[in-house]
């Protein structure tokens, strides 16, 4: 194989990956790490790798390694607009509904001190127009901007202008469709999401090794409706950047809507170690999206009913936090609180609540009360019920006049200790509304939240009431929000059986046991008596 020619303008310069891979042997440049994309930009020659790279990651949301890239080839051209362009870009994200405007403005400074000055220093109408997107997004130019979400509102209609004023840009396609993902600030809204999974399909078709257009794909179809859509990018996009950890994890996200353990398991394996790889050669701690992959593969693991492989998963999360000297500031919290509180829910081993000192002392509302409600169970599931109405008291406090799903997890519990008083018609109108507060929020990604869905407990109780209908069809509304989730599949098995389903209980059990094919010993044995029961009715 012989290297194609690069020709290089004197001012503008059309990247391609495929050709850095022939010319730049260094591996942290090659397509194979993050993908490939063109990208005419007036930077000097010297620059353009870096530059590159920081796209590329950029689009995988590998923020902190994009900023360094964009940064490099700075350093080699001081005046590099589009490299200032992405350095600025790295400090939001619209996903996760982040954004650090003082941080961006500062980088955007380096081009001048007003919004003119820096449309000034850029040489094509193109730059200028990324730049103003970006004066939009941050609210340049003014001491007082209008309001994060108006400013999302605002940049994706900058975004649609420019990706319509360059239509052969599919950088510009790609972070439009990301724009309007960034405009979803409700949860998830299938009309805005499938606006942007048309725009990333087209990327998509013209470049099938673009890493955005995978990733913005995989968002958009993240939930159990839309994520049969969501398997051919999930299939590829790690192959398409084996060096973003945050790419190896994407895939879990349409594994998980659709109950693929197994895969969504391994996704998140590659992650953390892809991520502990890269902070062991860096002697840093492990980072943000490490966490990340572990808090998601304790929930695969406890899915595939390996609960022992849960619970060290956890421990590890918790272990690298403790360690972390402050490294994990903004995750230690979440992990201290979080990883325990989804572990003893998914594994019922409630006994052991007290491993774990939680302190809600400064959590957000959502981590406060998740962390009470769960202790709180563990409580009344040990035969503490007064530490159970103490756990109750404190999560009503901790979301006092906030209405809508936060109160989900204060009426479980509620609904439970009315339940253990005896007052089963109190418990059924209980969680009858934290399943009606459940129907109203949008389809949820990921591990579970509430983290005992509401109709998984509601059919539970129902169960215990000897309502096995009615707990069946609680069953099948918590899997059409989680699908193959292995409590919801075990308690509609039970409730099947018990209600004289015979052929739906051996179906969900069979699923089931598809699942648990490596569970632990203890874990199978919930299976026992299932198919039995379900022969006698």
């Amino acid at each position: 194989m012989h290297a194609p020619i690069l020709r290089w303008s004197t001012i503008r310069h059309t990247l391609t990956t495929v050709l850095l891979i022939l010319a730049i042997t260094t591996p942290a440049a090659t397509a194979q790490d993050y993908g490939e994309t063109s990208f005419e930009n007036s930077g000097a020659e010297e620059a353009q790798k870096p530059f590159l790279n920081g796209l590329l990651m950029l689009h995988s949301f590998e923020y902190p390694e994009a900023r360094e890239a964009f940064q490099k080839a700075q350093e080699v051209d001081s005046d590099f607009v589009m490299a200032i362009w992405g350095e600025a870009m790295t400090h939001n994200h619209p996903i996760w509904m982040e954004q650090d405007r003082e941080a961006a403005l500062d980088a955007l400074a380096k081009l001048g001190e007003t919004p003119d000055e820096q449309l000034a220093a850029a040489s094509t109408e193109r730059e200028r127009h990324y730049l103003r997107t970006l004066h939009v997004l941050y609210g340049a130019g003014t001491d007082e901007p209008a309001s994060k979400e108006t400013r999302d509102d605002e940049y994706a209609e900058a975004m649609a202008g420019l990706a319509t004023s360059f239509p052969d840009d599919l950088d510009a396609q790609a972070f439009h469709a990301l724009s309007i993902l960034g405009t979803a600030h409700e949860g998830r809204d299938f009309s805005t999401y499938m606006r942007s999974a048309a725009i990333a399909e087209e990327v998509f078709d013209a470049n099938p090794k673009h890493p955005g257009a995978a990733h913005y794909l995989i968002h958009a179809y993240d939930d159990p409706v839309h994520a049969p859509l969501g398997l051919r990018p999930a299939r590829i996009y790690a192959e398409i950047a084996p060096k973003a950890s945050h790419a190896l994890h994407m895939p879990s996200h349409i594994f998980f809507a659709l109950g693929m353990w197994d895969r969504g398991a391994a996704s998140n394996v590659d992650s953390y170690e892809a991520e502990r790889s890269q902070a062991n050669e860096n002697g840093d701690p492990l980072g943000g999206g490490g966490y990340h992959a572990l808090h998601w593969l304790a929930y695969a693991r406890a899915q595939q009913g390996r609960y022992d492989d849960a619970r060290e998963v956890t421990d590890r999360g918790i272990k690298h936090a403790r360690e972390s000297d402050g490294h994990a500031t903004g995750y230690e919290r979440y992990i201290l609180s979080a990883y325990p509180a989804s572990y003893i829910v998914e594994t019922e081993r409630w006994s052991e609540m007290d491993d774990f000192a939680i302190d809600t002392t400064g959590l957000s509302p959502r981590l406060k009360v998740s962390a009470l409600t769960v202790q709180g169970m563990a409580a009344l599931n040990t035969g503490d019920r007064p530490g159970a109405e103490k756990k109750l008291a404190d999560a009503k406090a901790s979301v006092e006049g906030k209405k809508g799903r936060l109160q989900i997890p204060v009426l479980q519990l509620e609904g439970l200790l009315q339940l253990d008083a005896g007052d089963s018609e109190s418990a059924v109108a209980t969680l009858t509304q934290a399943t009606d507060l459940e129907d109203e929020m949008p389809l949820q990604f990921g591990p579970a939240w509430p983290l005992k869905p509401a109709h998984e407990l509601f059919g539970e109780v129902l169960l215990q009431l000897d309502r096995p209908a009615e707990a069946q069809q609680q069953f099948d509304a918590s899997l059409d929000r989680y699908p193959a989730r292995a409590l919801s599949l075990l308690g509609k098995a039970r409730a099947a059986a018990r209600a004289g389903n015979t052929e739906t209980a051996r179906e969900a059990e069979a699923h089931l046991r598809s699942i648990w094919d490596d569970a632990d010993p203890a874990v199978r044995e919930h299976l026992d008596g299932i198919a039995t029961t379900a022969a006698s009715e």
